[in-house]
């Protein structure tokens, strides 16, 4: 037993650790330390949090981001948002029986060249006609592709997370008939202008 116990921890001290830190957009915040024994097999990394981890706000704490790791500069780990999406508990503590749910998945490319898919949900107060569902969709696609194509790629992540978007959503379908929640329930990041990973050349 102590040999096995001796061999865990040399394994342990054989590998580097790198402190992980968010972008600039979510405030540069570290989000945590990974271990490795190979440097370049971190890079396309993907790590978890909750932005209530971020923020600190515990209303947050349903909203899940992934961060992937782009480029190592000495022990930092540097990462680009790769989407996020809300828990299943939360998802599911929306649904209210009477109310009709209204889906849109749509893809969207920022002012700067970046791609995304975006999925926003809608509550209705009662029960809608299809005619309605479908307008209520019209207006998701109108404002995230006019959002997207006027801002850059940060920004746009800004107002998707911190609910700007949504709640533009929101102001706009009222209109149509009375809803009760939109969000953006998901959102991922699809294609780049650019290579987004680092890795040395072999």
């Amino acid at each position: 037993m102590p040999k096995k116990t001796r061999k865990i921890s040399d394994k342990w001290r054989m590998k580097d650790w790198y402190t992980l830190y968010g972008p600039s957009y979510f405030g540069g915040s570290e989000l945590g330390l990974a271990p490795t024994a190979d440097p370049q097999g971190l890079i396309g990394r993907v790590v978890e949090k909750t932005l209530y981890e971020i923020t600190g706000d515990f209303s947050q704490q349903h909203i899940k981001l992934y961060f992937q790791v782009t480029d190592l500069k000495g022990d930092k780990a540097e990462t680009i948002f790769k989407g996020h999406k809300y828990s299943e508990d939360y998802l599911r503590s929306l649904v209210r029986r009477g109310s009709t749910r209204i889906d849109g998945i749509f893809d969207v490319s920022t002012k700067d060249g970046y791609k995304l898919r975006v999925s926003v949900v809608a509550f209705s107060i009662s029960r809608v006609k299809a005619a309605q569902t479908s307008a209520i969709r019209a207006v998701m696609k109108k404002i995230l592709v006019e959002k997207a194509g006027t801002l850059d790629f940060d920004q746009f992540i800004q107002e998707v997370i911190l609910g700007k978007i949504a709640s533009d959503i929101y102001n706009e379908a009222k209109k149509t008939l009375p809803i009760r929640h939109i969000g953006i329930r998901k959102s991922k990041l699809i294609a780049t202008p650019k290579p987004l990973l680092k890795k040395e050349a072999s």
